[in-house]
């Protein structure tokens, strides 16, 4: 069955960084995201340089296997343009980006990633991960070294073992080929989403049957909802029928730094390549790190240490979750014995087979434990009260003290004497 896409990109700076690393392209045929790393060393113009040079691959080709090989040539092509920028421009060392896309041949789309951005698609009512996370904690948890729960909070989660950038072999790129339906909705994102929100709000927007652009700018929204400590980025692009009738037309869009000119400027005698974007005009070197490095080649060695990491951790979470029970189950246990004794200072008069009773305590229970004991048996008889008086005993009558109780019980006395 032919088909086509309707689409949209969005990339948003977040509530915590200073620059956008971050590029997303919706074209015609081809779509991705690249999250730049690096802070200071240029992540923005690591994704920015990747995202210009593989939109190039934005066209149409004879089958999915021809367009998996331009689109991993292409990204390689990417990668010297990044290695050759850092060569160029020292202070670059060490930028890098990730980059998940995917180009749509006919009913198929091959997929390129590497990295930790993801695609996703949706699918029959159903949301699934396309992309595995080229990461380290990703790697114990494929391993059922960790699990996937512990993954999340994992203080490594963010470390990868494969990126774009600066280096001298090719990087390993995944390409996978898949169907693609009427019907189907595709979500490539940065971290900026994956991360902070979680993944049951994600696929209520990826199941939903707005258009993509609203759905595109809601997943970005709850990011910012959720605190957005990261720029994020989003494309999505729903698979329908060639023949239904649209409003949309497909176009080449660039967001995020992708979207701006990388150019080389002068400064104090030396040349640096940097983010042409009017509304962030400080160089480079001025900026704040971001964050530390997040790129660690591939080695035993560190995935040894994230685990002797994560076991730490393990180990202390249940020291806490042992200390929290211990401690809440003192508080619980304090604030029942405070109840208790404040009880142990409060009366009331009530009936107990038949007589008037004096108890000790507060007529309130909690399940099965009582708050009240007897005091003292007066030997008045129920039955020689009058009417009123023996309705309010039944009902119980409180008082402040045990002064305050033989007051009431005199009180009962004399009505049986003017009975």
């Amino acid at each position: 069955m032919a088909i086509k896409t309707i689409s949209y990109a969005a990339s948003d700076i977040g509530r915590v960084r200073s620059s956008n690393q971050d590029s997303g392209y919706a074209g015609y045929n081809l779509f991705f995201v690249a999250d730049g790393m690096g802070g200071h060393a240029g992540g923005d113009i690591a994704s920015a340089l990747v995202a210009q040079r593989v939109a190039q691959a934005d066209a149409v080709y004879e089958n999915a296997e021809k367009a998996g090989e331009v689109l991993k040539e292409t990204i390689w092509q990417a990668n010297h343009v990044l290695r050759d920028a850092c060569q160029e421009h020292p202070e670059l060392s060490g930028m890098g980006t990730t980059f998940s896309g995917m180009v749509i041949v006919g009913d198929k789309a091959t997929i390129a990633h590497i990295g930790d951005s993801r695609i996703y698609r949706a699918r029959n009512g159903e949301v699934k991960q396309i992309t595995a996370d080229h990461t380290f904690v990703q790697r114990l948890v494929d391993t059922g070294r960790i699990t996937p729960e512990e993954a999340l909070v994992h203080p490594r989660r963010s470390v990868l073992m494969r990126v774009l950038g600066d280096m001298e072999e090719f990087p390993e790129v995944d390409i996978e080929t898949y169907d693609v339906l009427p019907g189907d909705r595709w979500m490539m994102c940065s971290d900026g989403l994956s991360g902070p929100v979680p993944e049951s709000v994600m696929d209520r927007l990826m199941l939903s049957k707005i258009d993509s652009d609203e759905a595109t700018e809601l997943l970005v929204g709850e990011a910012l909802e959720f605190g957005a400590p990261d720029n994020v980025t989003v494309v999505v692009v729903d698979i329908v029928n060639a023949k239904t009738q649209t409003d949309f037309t497909p176009s080449a869009r660039f967001v995020g730094s992708g979207a701006n000119d990388v150019v080389i400027a002068d400064r104090k005698g030396s040349r640096i390549l940097k983010i042409l974007n009017p509304l962030n005009l400080p160089d480079i070197i001025l900026r704040r790190t971001e964050d530390p490095t997040d790129y660690v080649p591939e080695s035993d060695e560190y995935l040894e240490k994230i685990l002797r990491e994560t076991r730490t951790k393990i180990r202390w979470r249940h020291v806490r979750q042992w200390a929290t029970v211990v401690l809440l189950t003192a508080a619980v246990l304090t604030g029942v014995l405070g109840i208790y004794n404040w009880s142990q200072d409060r009366y009331y008069i009530a009936e107990k087979d038949g007589y008037v009773t004096i108890y000790k305590g507060i007529r309130e229970s909690l399940g099965p434990l009582k708050f009240s004991v007897v005091y003292k048996n007066t030997g008045l008889a129920m039955a020689d009260l009058p009417e009123y008086q023996r309705y309010l005993v039944e009902r119980s009558i409180t008082a402040t003290d045990l002064k305050d109780a033989d007051r009431i019980l005199k009180a009962l006395s004399l009505a049986v004497g003017s009975k």
